[in-house]
């Protein structure tokens, strides 16, 4: 007999995993409040039938990313009529950029929020990761640069594992574990830096022939940015027909192939235009960091939305007691969930070493742990647990740079640009409360 815990973070997972939810047909004798419950390409049949399905979802509190998109635009219009020079493709580039440090580190907190915890030590433990590769891959032990990489990571994802270990082993509060790891994590950082006696006053500078000084410090040629998305495009399609092909054939909910091709199209679009304005800037190319994130969020979102692993964190998010009545290992996936965050981490702190070309030991932990909460809440990730998708810390991530950029460019100095931040923040954080709130009445 199922669990009747199970309710409510299932509900939850329906929103943001909808594939982990098969063979549900739509039936006339549903509800409009039932049907708002169902991801719209589960009873869809075509076209107008999502679109109206999408619609229900949206009267009933379900919606999505679509006011952080709606916010995004808004934002971007109001900066270019108060900055002519917002739009051009040497202000778009740059921000694409920037926001990639936003964008990792809101990817890395997104794993712990989703299980309904919090990890306060993304920032520092992602430098250390950053100071581990830059010291493996400079003079005078100059390994090679992906042996630094690995290293790194491995180190960050080991660190996020014995944080994971405590929460879930001994009971301990995610918030209490994960202050005491960013103090370690900034003593550790501290360290490596006094180890390497080339760090001068706790800075290493990157080697400007490094892949990792290239990430986000170099360009792909215009010609290769137009090869790339054409071969990602193609690569999209072939997956994304086939596996809805694949899942009808199994008697299972796949969306109708007209929202499959209006998806292809779109993502074609959209590509199209990234590269065009990143060729359009001087020097043309789009940014290597630019594909390197993207990678990044796409394999996070097969191993949320594809894997059992992905289902058991949404559920242990949603409603723990549940998850552990229903046998899943709930001390391992939160191990594991953690693990993962500083790994992302990691690949964060490489990011940010890569823009600045240097790391050095007065990099801002703490602030840039609230940027990590900040990316994901903004972006629609709920601080109750169960409920994200890679594509909120993209979303909060683009926000915040964008914030950070257009108030730059009017001259507005950090203070206001912080409160600008804070006001986003809660705005979120308001949305979300009030979504679920009216979620739990329509349920009950």
């Amino acid at each position: 007999m199922a669990d009747p815990d199970l309710s409510s973070g299932a509900e939850d997972h329906l929103a943001d995993a909808p594939d982990a939810v098969v063979g549900v047909e739509a039936a006339p004798e549903l509800s409009d409040a039932a049907l708002s419950a169902v991801p719209a390409d589960v009873v869809a049949q075509s076209l107008p039938d999502y679109f109206a399905a999408w619609g229900r979802r949206l009267r009933s509190g379900e919606s999505g990313a679509l006011p952080v998109i709606i916010g995004l635009i808004a934002v971007v219009i109001f900066f270019q009529l108060e900055q002519s020079q917002f739009l051009t493709s040497g202000n778009l580039v740059n921000l694409f950029v920037a926001a990639s440090i936003f964008i990792m580190f809101g990817a890395a907190e997104l794993t712990a929020l989703l299980l309904s915890e919090i990890d306060l030590s993304v920032g520092f433990v992602g430098a250390c990761g950053a100071f581990i590769i830059a010291e493996l891959n400079q003079p005078p032990v100059s390994l090679p640069w992906w042996v630094g990489v690995i290293a790194g990571v491995a180190f960050t994802a080991l660190f996020g594992s014995v944080q994971g270990t405590l929460i879930s082993r001994l009971g301990l509060p995610s918030f209490v574990v994960t202050l005491g790891g960013f103090l370690a994590a900034e003593g550790i950082m501290l360290e490596l830096a006094n180890v390497d006696k080339t760090a001068l006053g706790g800075v290493i500078t990157l080697n400007g022939a490094s892949p990792v000084y290239k990430l986000a410090g170099a360009e792909m040629s215009p010609t290769l940015s137009w090869i790339v998305l054409a071969a990602a495009i193609a690569g999209f399609a072939a997956f994304t027909l086939r596996r809805a092909q694949r899942r009808r054939k199994q008697g299972l909910a796949a969306p109708p192939i007209g929202v499959t091709l209006l998806t292809i199209v779109l993502s074609a679009i959209g590509g199209a235009a990234l590269v065009a304005i990143c060729n359009a800037n001087t020097p043309a190319g789009v940014p290597w960091v630019v594909p390197f994130i993207l990678v990044v969020l796409a394999v996070f979102t097969f191993v949320l939305n594809r894997t059992k692993l992905g289902r058991y964190i949404y559920a242990i998010g949603g409603n723990p007691e549940a998850a552990r009545r229903a046998g899943i290992n709930v001390p391992l996936i939160v191990t594991i969930g953690f693990a993962m965050c500083g790994l992302i981490a990691g690949l964060a702190g490489m990011v940010y070493m890569s823009r600045l070309g240097s790391m050095s030991t007065d990099f801002d932990g703490g602030t840039y742990v609230l940027y990590a909460v900040a990316a994901a809440v903004i972006g629609g990730a709920s601080l109750f647990g169960g409920r994200g998708r890679p594509l909120n810390p993209l979303l909060g991530g683009l926000v915040i740079a964008v914030v950070f950029n257009g108030l730059g460019l009017m001259g507005v100095g950090a203070q206001i640009q912080d409160i600008v931040t804070a006001v986003v923040l809660i705005a979120a954080v308001t949305l979300d409360s009030l979504v679920r709130r009216r979620s739990t009445v329509r349920v009950r």
